[in-house]
């Protein structure tokens, strides 16, 4: 399948959202399911949009999944310190997996971050039961820093995220 990697566009939004929404519900990674707060924020690519850079991989007029940009910190940054960009909300569509779509908008932010002037590292956060992405960041050369983990709602001791960078 060729797709290509592209900023995300206004009437792609809504797909978007709910691909990536999609993509965490069925794969279980939200603690309250549909009730979860975090699934609001999957579903807002315009807040996204506004603060960060948003890509899409897209073939015949569709789109197969997406990643959210952060060059360098703002409010879209969870981990992200001075001189690193950040990679967030990465999905992609079922139908779609499987074909190096995700490694592709991976591969993307890197070679976005490389142009950021002064930005050293891609850091990102993921769960502990999304093995097959910490596969694919290891990888790419992705490391795990242990010591950066972190929990996003402190109150629940159970939701620890796991961590990678990349030296560029």
């Amino acid at each position: 399948m060729d797709f290509v990697i592209r900023q995300a566009a206004t009437d792609e939004y809504a797909t978007l959202g709910e691909i990536t929404a999609q993509a965490y519900l069925r794969d279980g990674l939200l603690d309250f399911g549909e009730s979860d707060a975090y699934l609001g924020e999957l579903r807002d690519v315009t807040k996204r949009a506004a603060a960060a850079e948003v890509l899409v991989a897209a073939a015949e007029g569709r789109v197969l999944g997406g990643v959210t940009f952060v060059p360098s910190g703002g409010p879209m940054a969870d981990i992200a310190r001075p001189e690193e960009a950040e990679i967030r909300m990465l999905a992609v569509a079922r139908e779609a997996r499987g074909r190096g779509v995700g490694e592709a908008l991976v591969r993307a932010c890197v070679d976005r971050a490389r142009t950021v002037e002064g930005c050293t590292r891609v850091v990102l956060s993921t769960q502990r039961t999304m093995r097959p992405a910490h596969r694919l960041y290891e990888r790419m050369g992705f490391v795990r820093t242990p010591d950066r983990d972190w929990n996003p709602l402190p109150e629940l001791d159970d939701i620890t995220l796991l961590t990678y960078e990349l030296t560029l």
